[in-house]
């Protein structure tokens, strides 16, 4: 049987970001900035690149500015085509989906990332997706996705970006049990345990937020009752799944960022500015300087 295309991705959007109020009490975490865009749109770029053609966004309550975000912005364009800002301008063109290339659902209650990834499902059909949670930046080229979608090319089924941690802190993650070489590129996928008791982790490899999924997550979701926290987990689904299909782990090749985590926030905002040659000279200084202190 041929393997679909990944064409389409849901990111799960409908967090309150109570962590970093009161920063998020009228702005949405994904909109706080890494340098000169927010977090979201670096996403939203590692997704196209990877030859994503439409983006489902799953959100909340107070989260329109995502979604002006990625819309025309008449004023503020004629403004600057009157001043004649034409980088401005191509800056803004350069991240606007195409015409009818995203699409917004509502997560109307808390429910977990399961329950938000299954209010996608009528928006992605009948074919696999990717799943980027937006709080990790994945830093790399070719991207974590563009590296997950060669897997997939050759692999098919399931596949899941994974990276290793060490042995002392598998308790904070969801943890993957896997059949052969855990420092092979890729792995075969056999269990998965979320935040495992110390001591107790099948393997030193974390789920990292980046997912392709088969469909038939949906069916299953649709059936599973509530989990740890009382949420309808993502995990519960995909092992579910696990007995159907193959699952796939990728073990990324580059940084990753949680920028759900204040330090792992500021840590993203200076690796990316020291990326920049210019912004990099004016803060290499300061960062000596505070580091002295």
């Amino acid at each position: 049987m041929q393997k679909k295309t990944i064409r389409k991705a849901v990111l799960p959007v409908a967090g309150l970001g109570t962590r970093f109020l009161p920063a998020t009490k009228a702005l949405p975490k994904e909109m706080l900035t890494i340098v000169d865009r927010p977090i979201i749109q670096y996403v939203v770029d590692e997704a196209r690149k990877a030859g994503i053609e439409h983006i489902v966004f799953v959100t909340g309550r107070n989260k329109h500015v995502i979604e002006d975000h990625f819309d025309i912005a008449y004023e503020l364009e004629d403004t600057l085509r009157e001043r004649g800002k034409q980088e401005a301008l191509d800056l803004l063109e350069a991240i606007r989906p195409a015409a009818g290339g995203t699409s917004f659902t509502r997560q109307q209650e808390p429910l977990g990332l399961g329950h938000a990834i299954w209010c996608a499902r009528d928006l992605i059909g009948n074919e696999p997706f990717a799943i980027l949670l937006p709080d990790m930046l994945m830093k790399s080229d070719p991207g974590c996705l563009s590296q997950m979608v060669e897997v997939y090319e050759k692999t098919g089924g399931n596949v899941i970006s994974v990276e290793a941690v060490p042995e002392d802190q598998t308790h904070n993650y969801g943890i993957v049990e896997i059949d052969g070489d855990p420092s092979a590129h890729t792995v075969k996928i056999t269990g998965m345990v979320e935040k495992p008791k110390p001591g107790t982790a099948p393997s030193n490899l974390f789920i990292n937020g980046r997912y392709i999924l088969q469909p038939r997550i949906f069916e299953l979701l649709e059936k599973q009752g509530t989990g740890a926290g009382g949420e309808i987990q993502l995990t519960d689904a995909m092992l579910a799944l696990m007995g159907e299909q193959t699952f796939t782990g990728l073990r990324f090749e580059g940084e990753t960022y949680d920028c759900g985590s204040k330090s792992g926030f500021l840590a993203a905002n200076i690796a990316y500015a020291l990326e920049d040659e210019e912004l990099a000279g004016q803060i290499r200084p300061v960062l000596n300087d505070l580091l002295k202190v």
